[in-house]
């Protein structure tokens, strides 16, 4: 894909995205890595998990949720000044606090906020379903585009966290100077597009509706009801991890 070119839509853009994957599929004839073919692929909820259902789905893997939450400026939520995931997570932007008078205060208080959010997805989103385990996996992390790298920096450190073997941040757009500040911290980094002139996400899909949170509860009935169709044909001395 070239930098002048725009996905159709998030669906679209995941089965792109699936090509570069191949070899973490379920059935590749020859795995990465040493974790081998235990792959999951964990979205960003909620725009992250219409491309992550089009990877699992076409690669044949477990498709879970990496949940994590920007920290917007007070006065221009959109702005990020860092991010926090589940487990005590936190990632801020270079000068935060006191960049633009932000106090600590404030960025506790939004903090606080966004991981009540987190709480409240995990309950909608999951329902009684409990976290897959990732220690020894090698944990696919998919959102539908990176702009700050704040978020995806702070499901990298969950995912670290949480003891996954690898870390593969796949994402179908970005810009190239987030992509320089994520690689260091992860194993391996795929995106199908770094356009220099980079404004927003959207700017790079022709459609981009809002995800609903219905749309991410029917995604995930449906993987998850395939993946536990096809559980039997497992080997037998897996462990359970639903």
């Amino acid at each position: 894909m070239t930098d002048l070119e725009r996905f159709k839509n998030r669906a679209q853009a995941g089965m792109l995205l699936a090509r570069r994957l191949a070899p973490y599929a379920r059935h590749a004839a020859t795995p990465r890595s040493a974790a081998g073919p235990d792959a999951i692929v964990l979205a960003l909820p909620r725009g992250g998990v219409p491309v992550a259902f089009a990877v699992a789905m076409t690669l044949e893997l477990e498709l879970d949720l990496l949940i994590v939450r920007k920290l917007g400026l007070p006065w221009q939520p959109e702005y990020a000044i860092g991010a926090v995931g589940s487990g005590g997570v936190q990632v801020l932007q270079p000068g935060v606090p006191g960049l633009m008078g932000v106090t600590r205060e404030e960025v506790d208080a939004i903090a606080a906020r966004e991981l009540a959010e987190i709480e409240r997805r995990a309950r909608v989103y999951r329902g009684g379903r409990a976290e897959p385990a990732l220690a020894g996996r090698v944990a696919i992390v998919v959102d539908d585009g990176i702009a700050t790298g704040a978020t995806m920096a702070a499901a990298v450190q969950v995912a670290r966290r949480r003891q996954a073997a690898r870390v593969v941040v796949a994402v179908p757009v970005a810009p190239p100077e987030t992509l320089r500040a994520l690689a260091p911290d992860v194993d391996e980094l795929v995106c199908l597009a770094a356009p220099p002139r980079f404004r927003a996400v959207s700017q790079w899909y022709d459609t981009f509706d809002q995800t609903s949170d219905e749309e991410v509860q029917d995604l995930l009935a449906m993987a998850w009801r395939h993946q536990d169709d096809r559980r039997p044909d497992q080997q037998p001395n897996r462990e359970d991890r639903t």
